[in-house]
C-alpha cells in the first residue's frame, strides 16, 4: 500500500459573487476531484488551531502532524531549513522578500503593488538581492545589524540576523500578501527596537533598487519592479517530530515552495525538486508526477504540494485561481491515479487546501477547510463532490494534527 498527499495550497475559498455565489471548487470542471469525493471520504478540517495566525505555515504543520502549538518557531526558520542554513541559537531568521510598490514620494505612503514582485524568479531575483546586499551603503547598514541574505532563487529570499541571544521582544511583522494595495506605513514593523532598524532596512532597499537597472528593463517591459524588500515571518530554530519514528513510515515532499520543503525535511522526508516547479501557475505539473511515482517505488509515502491556487488569489486572479484548481485535477490526479493503476498499486490518497484563500481579501482565512480520502481498493458511492458546501456536511476533524493518522488507518 502506498500513501499520498495532494496539498492545493489555498484551493478552499468562500462564495465568489462572479461565479453565481459558487464557490471556485464547485465552479472549476474537476471531475477527478468530484469521484475520488464521491468514492472515498470527504469531510472539513480545522488546519489552523484558533487564535494562531492563518498561513500554510500553520495549516501544513498540522497536516504532516506536527501541532503548531507546540513547534511552531516561525515560518522563516522552517524556510531556513529548506536550504540547509544552521540557525544557532541566537539567529533570527526572516523571510525576506522582493516586492513591488508605487512610486510615491514618501516610503510610508506608498502602496503595496505586488507581494512577489510580479513573481519575480530565479537569477534575476537573486541578482537585485545580492546586487542590494553589496551596496556600500546597504553593507554598512545590513553588517550594523549583524544581518546575512540567503538568495532564494525566487522573490522569496531569507535574511539571518546573528544575535548573542534571542531576543525577547514583542515584535510584530506582517505577510504582504495579505495586505496587496494598502498603504505600507499601516504594516511595517512594529513592537520593538527591531521594528525601527529592520524599517529602515527596508526605506533603504526602496532607494536603491528604485533605479536599479534591472527595475528600469522592466519597467520598460511592462513587468513590475522589484523596488522593496519586506520583512516577515521571524522564526527561530526549530525541531520536528520524526515522521518514519511517528508513523512507520518512509516518504518524500515534492514542493517548490522552501516552506513545505522545510517542514518535510525537519521531519526527515526526503526533499524533491522538479526542475521547472516554479511556484506559480505556469509550473511543471508533470514533472511533479513522476517525479512522485519514481519516489513511491522505494517510499512508503509522498506528498505534491502545488502553489499555485494561493498565488494566484493573492493576485487577485481569479481566472487563474480556477486554472490552477482544473489543472491540478487533470494535470495531476489523473496521470497520478493512472500510472498507479497501470502498475497494479493499491494506494490511498488525501487531497486538501492547507486554509482558505479568499478573492474577496486577497488573505488567507483559518476557517475548516474541505479535505477527501480515497482508497483505490473500494467505492463508497456517496454521491457528494468535493466543495466545501458538501465537505461540511460530511466528517468534522477539529484538530488537523490527525489527518495523518487517519490516512494510515
Amino acid at each position: 500500500m502506498k500513501y499520498i498527499l495532494i496539498i492545493g495550497d489555498g484551493m478552499a475559498d468562500n462564495p465568489v459573487a462572479e461565479l453565481g455565489d459558487k464557490t471556485p471548487l464547485q465552479y472549476a470542471n474537476i471531475p477527478q476531484m468530484d469521484a475520488l469525493a464521491g468514492a472515498g471520504v470527504l469531510g472539513s478540517v480545522l488546519t489552523v488551531p484558533e487564535a494562531m495566525p492563518a498561513g500554510s505555515d500553520t495549516a501544513i504543520l498540522s497536516i504532516f502532524g506536527s501541532d503548531p502549538a507546540l513547534f511552531y518557531g516561525g515560518r522563516a526558520s522552517l524556510e531556513a531549513a529548506a536550504k540547509g542554513i544552521k540557525l544557532n541559537p541566537g539567529d533570527i531568521a526572516y523571510r525576506c522578500n522582493m516586492l513591488s510598490v508605487d512610486n510615491g514620494l514618501v516610503f510610508e505612503e506608498k502602496k503595496i503593488l505586488s507581494h512577489s514582485a510580479g513573481a519575480i524568479q530565479g537569477e534575476i531575483s537573486d541578482k537585485l538581492i545580492t546586487d542590494l546586499f553589496n551596496t556600500p551603503d546597504f553593507i554598512k547598514a545590513a553588517q550594523k545589524e549583524k544581518m546575512t541574505i540567503y538568495p532564494g532563487n525566487s522573490f522569496r529570499h531569507i535574511a539571518v540576523q546573528h544575535l548573542d541571544k534571542a531576543p525577547t521582544d514583542s515584535l510584530k511583522l506582517t505577510p504582504p500578501h495579505d495586505y496587496i494595495g494598502d498603504i505600507i506605513g499601516k504594516h511595517l514593523p512594529k513592537g520593538s527596537e527591531r521594528a525601527d532598524t529592520l524599517t529602515d532596512l527596508m526605506r533603504l532597499a526602496n532607494t536603491i533598487l528604485e533605479d536599479h537597472p534591472i527595475n528600469e528593463k522592466r519597467r520598460k517591459a511592462g513587468e513590475m519592479p522589484a523596488n522593496c524588500i519586506w520583512f516577515w515571518a521571524q522564526g527561530r530554530a526549530t525541531g520536528l517530530p520524526d515522521f518514519r519514528m511517528k508513523y512507520n513510515k518512509t516518504g518524500s515532499v515534492i514542493s517548490a515552495v522552501p516552506l513545505c520543503q522545510g517542514i518535510g525535511v525537519l521531519m526527515g522526508l526526503k526533499k524533491i525538486t522538479v526542475e521547472g516547479a516554479t511556484g506559480e501557475l505556469n509550473t511543471n505539473y508533470e514533472g511533479k508526477v513522476e517525479a512522485a511515482i519514481k519516489s513511491l517505488e522505494t517510499e512508503d509515502f509522498t506528498a505534491i504540494h502545488i502553489e499555485a491556487p494561493d498565488e494566484c488569489t493573492h493576485n487577485g486572479d481569479l481566472k487563474g485561481k480556477l486554472q490552477a484548481i482544473e489543472w491540478i485535477d487533470s494535470r495531476i490526479l489523473i496521470p497520478l491515479m493512472q500510472k498507479l493503476d497501470d502498475k497494479g498499486i493499491d494506494y490511498k490518497m488525501l487531497v486538501i487546501s492547507d486554509h482558505k484563500t479568499l478573492i474577496s481579501t486577497r488573505g488567507h482565512s483559518g476557517e475548516p477547510v474541505p479535505f477527501m480520502i480515497f482508497d483505490s481498493r473500494e467505492d463508497r458511492k456517496t454521491g457528494m463532490v468535493f466543495c466545501e458546501e458538501d465537505a461540511q456536511s460530511g466528517e468534522f476533524v477539529p484538530d488537523g494534527t490527525r489527518l495523518m493518522e487517519i490516512l494510515f488507518q
